[in-house]
């Protein structure tokens, strides 16, 4: 039997920001991500009357985000808020509420934007060795492992890959395996950071050393920027600008536990959820969009999906091919590694071109049944969409 909201919603705009090396403040870079937005979609402010904003680290604390974002926006009159973060996976978990919400006639079109703008501007006296550091590296840190020096996203996500590979034999060129298929597709992609710089595998193993076993090229890059999606239900969507992008299924997956002990995400309980609604197996899926913060993040979550068995994501990414013209593509704009980092809206964004057919020359000629996963803490969280450009 069909789930009663398999495609009733779809992603009807999508507005991205020029990313990277770009300067403006978070609000600024919001507010044009969700302008851009809704011109795709041919709708004016005017027809928004829900909003929900993933603050990035700019936003400080964003107690009441989404108010200061309607203002900055002009809005009136909504029927929806929500300030929402739950780490990398609340971008598809914001497209699961704005579902949700339109379903209960809270509203009927929905922003759910992203941004972030954690670089600043170089300064004249700026001798380019400063290294500024991240506000929520520190948030990580606890007792007695900050001390001896154990602090950080980069550490501990390198601890639960070093068990990987003590466990089940996972190499080094497997990691590298990931940068260099999705530096590959971010080549075939004219907005993404690292358009015109090719990696090879050898590459890979001379950049410098993070944190044991992450190379520089292991970790996703730093962005600024914005990116906004516009939900609506399908039927409003198939009478606006671009080809609906039909919302099949959607979950969410938060295990608990200590990743160290299961090495598994919470891309297993968040499957469950939206492959069920969706009525879709893994061997369906033509294109992954997976959150990317690591490549050993991309690694273990292709296992946790099951397009591999547990411990065999090395030999996967290796050699099933997931660069271009491999059997999976995987991060086709060249992910958070190469393209530009928005959290969870990097994949979410690429689903929804890829979905459209308008990805050009980094395009899936199959791409019925696109896959998009969401990430947060240290395999802490997890979301998933399943995305169609077919209405069922």
């Amino acid at each position: 039997m069909t789930h009663p909201l398999r495609g009733q919603y779809a992603i009807a705009g999508l507005g991205l920001t020029p990313m990277g090396r770009a300067y403006d403040s978070a609000m600024g870079f919001a507010v044009e991500a969700v302008r851009l937005a809704l011109a795709d979609a041919g709708l004016e402010r005017r027809n928004l009357d829900g909003l929900m904003l993933n603050p990035g680290l700019a936003w400080a604390d964003a107690a009441m985000g989404s108010f200061a974002l309607q203002q900055a926006l002009g809005l009136t009159n909504l029927g929806y808020s929500l300030t929402m973060n739950i780490g990398g996976a609340t971008a598809a978990a914001m497209v699961q509420n704005a579902a949700l919400a339109i379903e209960a006639g809270l509203c009927t079109t929905v922003a759910c934007v992203f941004s972030d703008a954690p670089l600043k501007p170089p300064k004249p006296d700026d001798d380019g060795k400063k290294q500024g550091g991240s506000a929520a590296a520190y948030g990580f840190a606890r007792g007695l492992s900050a001390a001896y020096g154990q602090f950080g996203v980069n550490a501990l996500y390198a601890l639960v890959a070093r068990r990987h590979m003590h466990r089940y034999g996972t190499t080094g060129d497997h990691l590298g395996a990931v940068a260099v298929a999705e530096r590959a597709w971010a080549n075939r992609n004219p907005a993404a950071q690292f358009h015109d710089a090719p990696l090879t595998l050898a590459d890979y193993h001379r950049s410098r050393w993070i944190v044991e076993p992450f190379h520089l090229l292991d970790c996703c890059l730093v962005s600024n920027g914005g990116a906004a999606v516009i939900v609506t239900s399908a039927e409003r969507a198939r009478a606006l600008r671009q080809p609906p992008v039909y919302v099949w299924g959607f979950g969410q997956g938060h295990p608990g536990g200590d990743p160290l002990d299961t090495l598994t995400s919470g891309a297993p309980l968040a499957k469950r959820t939206a492959f069920a609604m969706a009525d879709i197996e893994v061997a369906d899926v033509d294109v992954a969009e997976i959150y990317d913060c690591y490549t050993f993040t991309v690694l273990v979550t292709l296992e946790d999906y099951g397009f591999c068995a547990k411990g065999e994501g090395g030999a996967f990414v290796a050699d099933a091919g997931i660069g271009p013209g491999g059997r999976l593509p995987v991060n086709t704009g060249g992910g958070q590694l190469s393209s530009f980092y928005m959290w969870g809206m990097t994949p979410v964004s690429e689903g929804v071109i890829q979905a459209r057919g308008q990805g050009a020359a980094r395009q899936a000629p199959k791409h019925d049944v696109v896959l998009v996963s969401g990430n947060g803490g240290i395999l802490s969280t997890h979301s998933t969409l399943v995305l169609s450009p077919l209405p069922s």
